[in-house]
């Protein structure tokens, strides 16, 4: 299959993507022509991935997100393969405890920021010095609709990936007009990391969606398709909700 695809010349970096909604995402970006780097921690897991993309298109760098080196390191490999980074994909996150925050410890929050948002400015950063700041590209943050109202059961992922929406607004800001820089706030995608949001009760939980259905990764890939390609040459500091009409809901009455 991707023999077949027509180059499109760019090349991405993509964290948290050996499965799940970052696969999609990277699997979005080959099938239009893109080459990317994943990330993650599981080499693995990774080493599939990369077999499943095309090796043709696809290579992997292994680590921890919060981790310094593995940033630097990621980086590094995407330019040494590539020669450029044109579009940074955050979508690397955790989300170790469910609890009201009341009762979090202090050391995980610190953990769930590490992961979640000071890993995303990380590879911003670094991404921004070695391609982007030159030569423009995009910048996408994968958030969370619990960023965006009140989240009791998974409070400290909800703080989060509220932060790394203004953090988005923040270097949207900054890189312009070389970068776009934009958000996703999916609602609950079928996911091995969000399983304890709807097992044994998937057909409960779809059932508040007006679309009737919990979201899929190919639905965030595809969006992040969208922020990444020309068609949203003129959108940057937005976050793009992507909750199957959830929010609806939310009205008086």
């Amino acid at each position: 299959m991707t023999a077949q695809i027509q180059d499109s010349g760019k090349a991405a970096l993509i964290t948290g993507a050996s499965r799940g909604i970052g696969y999609a995402i990277a699997e979005a970006m080959v099938a239009r022509g893109d080459r990317v780097c994943i990330t993650g921690r599981n080499e693995d897991a990774l080493k599939e991935a990369v077999e499943r993309l095309g090796p043709d298109r696809a290579i992997y760098a292994a680590g921890k997100a919060h981790d310094q080196a593995h940033q630097a390191a990621a980086v590094e490999r995407t330019m040494e393969a590539f020669g450029r980074i044109d579009h940074l994909v955050n979508n690397a996150g955790t989300n170790p405890v469910y609890s009201p925050i009341a009762d979090l410890d202090l050391d995980v929050i610190r953990k769930v920021f590490e992961t979640n948002v000071v890993s995303a400015l990380g590879f911003a950063q670094r991404t921004w010095k070695a391609w982007q700041q030159e030569n423009g590209g995009t910048i996408v943050n994968i958030a969370s609709l619990a960023g965006m109202s009140s989240s009791p059961f998974i409070a400290a992922y909800g703080v989060s990936k509220a932060a790394m929406i203004n953090l988005t607004v923040q270097l949207a800001q900054e890189f312009a007009p070389r970068v776009r820089v934009n958000a996703i706030a999916p609602a609950v995608v079928k996911t091995k990391f969000a399983t304890a949001l709807y097992e044994g009760r998937e057909e409960e939980a779809a059932a508040a969606y007006p679309l009737k259905r919990l979201g899929a990764p190919e639905d965030i890939g595809g969006a992040t398709a969208f922020l990444t390609s020309d068609q949203a040459a003129w959108v940057t500091g937005q976050t793009l909700v992507v909750d199957g009409g959830i929010l609806l809901g939310a009205g008086i009455g």
